[in-house]
């Protein structure tokens, strides 16, 4: 019976991971579908470069949101159905690979930025912040996003060590799950690495708008 309820809980993860809100909250509020334009990632940044920064925002806190919150509820409530570390490790993998292939938006997600900082934060606050000031960090002085998830999905994994040292052995499923997602994420900026080599890359604040949404 536990491993139905790891299934279930690992499938309810990635439908919750599927949820495309940068698509979603952009068709609520008016604006283009951000995989129309800039980077056509439907991420916050590129909805940023809407131009709409309440439409950014929201973006960034429902995905975010939606990697914290399956973590959370299998660490809170999952041991009453004999889930533990393993499960945690599952549907922090699982919620990732939605926002990355979401199944209800033909596979073709975000970069996994918010959401993998909500999974860190999911995991342990303290793991969450420390990544999510690496990113500040990073994109304050370089003026790079795509340079400071670099850095942020490099340091996580450390982070996790630094903070549990008996990790290696309590809880190795959680650290190989933050391994992959780290992984996944460098992945997923492949091409910003390519800009980057060549100094091709935006800044933060120096994209062009996209264009309006056609009314007809």
């Amino acid at each position: 019976m536990t491993y139905a309820y790891l299934a279930i809980a690992t499938l309810l993860a990635y439908l919750l991971g599927s949820l495309s809100f940068g698509v979603i909250v952009s068709r609520a509020m008016g604006i283009a579908d951000p995989r129309s334009y800039g980077s056509k990632n439907p991420g916050a940044t590129n909805v940023l470069r809407s131009g709409n920064k309440l439409a950014a925002a929201v973006t960034l806190l429902l995905d975010a949101l939606k990697g914290w919150v399956p973590v959370v509820l299998v660490t809170g409530w999952g041991g009453a159905f004999g889930l533990g570390d393993g499960a945690v490790a599952c549907v922090a993998l699982a919620v990732f690979l939605g926002h990355l292939y979401p199944v209800f938006f033909g596979f073709h997600g975000g970069k996994g930025v918010a959401t993998a900082a909500g999974v860190l934060l999911g995991i342990h606050w303290i793991l969450g912040l420390a990544t999510i000031a690496t990113w500040l960090i990073v994109a304050y002085f370089s003026r790079y996003s795509s340079l400071a998830a670099l850095a942020a999905a490099a340091f996580a994994p450390m982070y996790y060590l630094f903070g549990d040292r008996t990790a290696w052995y309590a809880d190795s499923r959680i650290l190989l799950a933050l391994i992959a997602i780290s992984a996944l994420l460098v992945y997923r900026h492949r091409d910003n690495i390519g800009r980057l080599l060549k100094g091709h890359e935006t800044k933060i604040g120096s994209a062009k708008k996209p264009k309006p949404v056609s009314r007809v």
